[in-house]
């Protein structure tokens, strides 16, 4: 059922699936509330400063900028009002320890001369692939990812084109049908990670971020991206959106079935009939909805699904930059599919590495002082539920490992160079974002856990209540728990029919960006 304009509405979490979700249901006219239980906003994507360096402490990758910019425009604003958002190249450097470079971008020359280097044929194995993936982006994305799949048989309507792309077929071996160089198949497949996924046992529906990366680019915003969260909590308040920092929820009340409120941790309770949670699901199941049995066994049924991994992520400031660093870094370790073994099945954490070194300095010198540079380097391990380590004792033996292995391979005289610095482990990501096992993207992309596989945008079992974010669909990722937000808002304010999204009507060309 619909609510009418002049209802009210509450979203508790302010990570940017949130923020995009109180837009759009403020903007529609639904008086929304946000509550956060952190004394600033972003959740995930939040930044912070550290004497004068400034971190981006979560997602550092913007892709179909569009996607934001049609939060604006959904306000009758100018998105370069609030945020400035510009494109990068590459896209992203990748680097092996052999001293091997590869950039991915858009530029065909570019890429054909590099992908020449790995041997005849490749460069033609290319292109066959990227017109799968162009297939696979217009069933998966264009159509798809901004609807929400309320039934078994909505998901049964789309099975045969699925099938017929080979949705169960894990991306790296369908990579490996077109190409043949190890390094191209890393190259084709990593991406996955950005969200969680192991490219062994991610779907090949995950192809479509190479057109989406092709089509629209890969961006960065000025200032990082806390900008890009001070951006949508300004245009969030501007059109009338009520906030409340510092209001941790502690229960989500409910009469009959029916959603009736919230009661914040403070004793504050708080009357409401629709309320959109940006939580983990199982934070939300199993606690904010633990008196309520029901709930307690939604909170089992999920917590037996096979969640992402986690993350070992070292934020360091230094007084100086290092040559032959790109925006976003790749760096692959001498294994990877074993690596991958260790880190999603076997639940160890390995000696080796394959890391994601970003270093925003390199285009955006307000990140740090002058001269300086400011980075994050994050790790794939595994979750918490995988292995009983204790991070409290090894998280200051992974860093200096991590340390010694930059120094030596990319960023010599690092260790002397670093003025600040910060941890944060898999088990901050339960602590501070109650994020379950410490996974960093909630359930693992899947096949299974896909679509109407997937935690619903709307609850079956308790009305008024809706998800939002990495946990629902589509899943992680900027665009991702962006297009969460529109599935969601929609089934709120229109359910019997979801309006088009902006890239319906902007398939060929990317929007015009500063």
């Amino acid at each position: 059922m619909a609510i009418s304009k002049g209802s009210t509405a509450a979203v508790i979490g302010s990570g940017v699936g949130g923020l995009a979700a109180a837009i759009r249901l403020q903007a529609q006219g639904i008086q929304t509330t946000l509550f956060e239980k952190m004394e600033r906003p972003g959740g995930r994507g939040h930044s912070f400063e550290l004497d004068g360096f400034r971190f981006d402490a979560g997602p550092t990758v913007i892709t179909a900028p569009g996607c934001i910019e049609d939060l604006y425009t959904l306000c009758g604003k100018r998105m370069e009002d609030y945020v400035k958002i510009r494109s990068l190249t590459p896209f992203y450097r990748l680097r092996w320890e052999d001293g091997g470079v590869f950039d991915y971008d858009a530029d065909p020359k570019s890429l054909k001369q590099q992908m020449d280097d790995f041997g005849p044929g490749e460069w033609e194995g290319y292109q066959r692939f990227l017109a799968y993936a162009e297939e696979v982006y217009e069933q998966g994305y264009v159509d798809l990812s901004h609807v929400s799949f309320s039934s078994f048989w909505s998901m049964m309507k789309v099975a045969p084109d699925l099938l017929r792309l080979r949705a169960t077929t894990p991306i790296y071996q369908t990579v490996s049908k077109f190409v043949r160089s190890e390094r191209l198949r890393q190259i084709l497949s990593f991406n996955t990670l950005l969200i969680g996924g192991n490219p062994f046992d991610v779907s090949s529906i995950y192809s479509l971020i190479h057109p989406l990366e092709k089509k629209f680019g890969v961006h960065s915003a000025e200032g990082g991206m806390g900008s890009l969260v001070d951006g949508l909590w300004r245009l969030y308040q501007d059109i009338g959106g009520k906030v409340r920092l510092g209001a941790e929820v502690d229960r989500i009340n409910v009469e009959g079935g029916a959603v009736s409120g919230l009661a914040l941790a403070n004793g504050e309770t708080y009357k409401v009939n629709t309320v959109v949670s940006n939580c983990d699901m199982i934070e939300t199941y199993g606690r904010l909805l633990k008196h309520l049995p029901d709930a307690k066994r939604l909170a089992n049924r999920w917590g037996k699904k096979h969640f992402s991994m986690s993350l070992f992520v070292y934020y360091f400031g230094t007084d100086k930059m290092f040559p032959g660093l790109s925006h976003h870094n790749i760096l692959f370790g001498h294994r990877y599919r074993e690596l991958l073994k260790d880190i999603f099945h076997r639940g160890v954490i390995p000696d080796d590495f394959s890391l994601y070194l970003y270093a925003p300095s390199v285009n955006d010198p307000t990140m740090a002082p002058e001269g300086g540079g400011s980075f994050y380097v994050l790790s794939p391990v595994a979750h918490m539920g995988k292995n009983n380590v204790d991070w409290d004792q090894f998280g200051p033996v992974y860093r200096d490992k991590i340390i010694n292995y930059l120094e030596k391979h990319y960023m010599p005289g690092l260790r002397s160079s670093i003025k600040v610095d910060k941890m944060f482990t898999p088990k901050d990501f339960e602590s501070s974002y109650n994020s379950h096992l410490g996974s960093a993207f909630s359930l693992e992309p899947r096949l299974t856990q896909s679509a109407y596989f997937r935690l619903q945008n709307r609850d079956k079992d308790f009305e008024g209540l809706y998800f939002v974010g990495a946990s629902t669909h589509p899943g992680a990722g900027l665009p991702g728990v962006i297009d969460s937000a529109k599935a969601t808002t929609d089934l709120i304010v229109a359910p019997e029919g979801q309006s088009r999204p902006f890239w319906k009507d902007s398939l060929t060309q990317a929007p015009v960006l500063t």
